[in-house]
């Protein structure tokens, strides 16, 4: 009997994370929180990014867009949104990205990884940074009483 292998590539999360249900969310095996941020230091990713709270080495050159990742945010952070924003950074540009920095074409200035970066890395690395996300609280509008 002949044994079928799947072998997982970035595309084929992508694409996985495409078809996810929005009620469900999107995740892939559990990662290591320590091995990510080793992958995220290893492939540089601090010259360009802070990650809230996290002491990360100097930049060897701070004249690029500074990206902040984590924090108090306003809108969930799904794991399939880091995903996707590792798979295809041009999915969604960051606003600390000025036009020229895209080039006018909509690109993101990031290198796109999914060449040189393992599934086993990207989940590490997606592990890392999902846990420095805090979800805001919602604070509702005051309005005051009317009476017709």
């Amino acid at each position: 009997m002949a044994t079928m292998r799947f072998v997982l590539t970035l595309a084929s999360i992508a694409l996985i994370a495409g078809c996810a249900s929005e009620d469900r969310g999107f995740t892939l095996p559990e990662g290591n929180a320590e091995r990510g941020r080793e992958a995220f230091v290893s492939f540089r990713c601090f010259d360009c990014h802070d990650v809230h709270n996290v002491k990360l080495p100097e930049r060897a050159n701070s004249d690029k867009a500074i990206v902040k990742l984590g924090g108090e945010v306003t809108r969930a952070k799904r794991y399939g949104d880091l995903v996707t924003g590792i798979i295809n950074p041009s999915h969604r540009l960051a606003a600390a990205y000025s036009p020229e920095e895209s080039a006018g074409s909509g690109k993101s200035p990031m290198k796109v990884y999914n060449d040189v970066m393992t599934v086993a890395q990207l989940i590490d690395i997606v592990t890392f940074l999902h846990q420095h996300y805090e979800l805001k609280p919602y604070k509702p509008t005051d309005y005051p009483i009317y009476y017709p």
